[in-house]
């Protein structure tokens, strides 16, 4: 295997049954992928991670038609919604356009923020539908631009804009109500953009 194949190569050579391939792509994304669902999901993080992959290997191939990076966070995605809806009572729907994490009573793993307004933001986070959740965290984690969200959510890529809108207008809602301080508020509201990026590294392995 050569190390500098990309990462359609290493799936298609993956997908013909070349394990070692399969290792790289894994080694390459599971940071990125568990930073995607450590803030949403309690125990099992390294599993969902895991789900992904195999769903990359048994759903439809590749077409090209985003960046790989677009594609696997569409995977992820699908896997995060198929467990919890596992998760919910029998007939329940999932409608993510109006259920937040918090309210599903998922607690992330191990979880610790090191400062105030880190820990504010992330609890904000998981209180905010999981569409508008995953939206905003695409954006300041993961640096994806409109068009790579569109693909990324299955939207028209007009709808993007108006998304991130009302995902900041639902943080800042969370934030007053869930802060205790109220200049801790006005602190995480000013830098919204620093802190929420700063969170990004905090999410991987640790």
């Amino acid at each position: 295997m050569k190390i500098d194949q990309s990462d359609v190569e290493l799936l298609a050579a993956w997908r013909a049954g070349d394990s070692a391939a399969g290792d790289a792509l894994f080694e390459r994304w599971f940071d990125t992928l568990y930073r995607f669902f450590r803030n949403k999901a309690g125990e099992g993080v390294e599993d969902l991670v895991h789900d992904t992959f195999m769903a990359c290997i048994a759903g439809k191939e590749f077409r090209g038609d985003s960046s790989f990076k677009t594609w696997l966070f569409t995977v992820a995605r699908h896997t995060l919604y198929a467990h919890l809806k596992k998760q919910q009572k029998r007939g329940d729907e999932l409608d993510v356009e109006e259920v937040s994490i918090a309210s599903l009573g998922t607690s992330p793993s191990g979880l610790l923020a090191r400062k105030g307004e880190e820990k504010l933001m992330l609890q904000a986070l998981r209180a905010i539908p999981i569409d508008l959740q995953i939206a905003l965290e695409l954006f300041y984690w993961e640096d994806l631009d409109g068009p790579d969200i569109a693909a990324a959510l299955e939207i028209p890529e007009g709808t993007v804009r108006s998304r991130l809108r009302r995902a900041r207008e639902a943080l800042e809602d969370q934030l007053a109500k869930l802060a205790e301080d109220p200049s801790l508020v006005q602190s995480t509201k000013t830098g919204l953009e620093t802190w929420a990026r700063g969170l990004r590294e905090q999410l991987v392995r640790s």
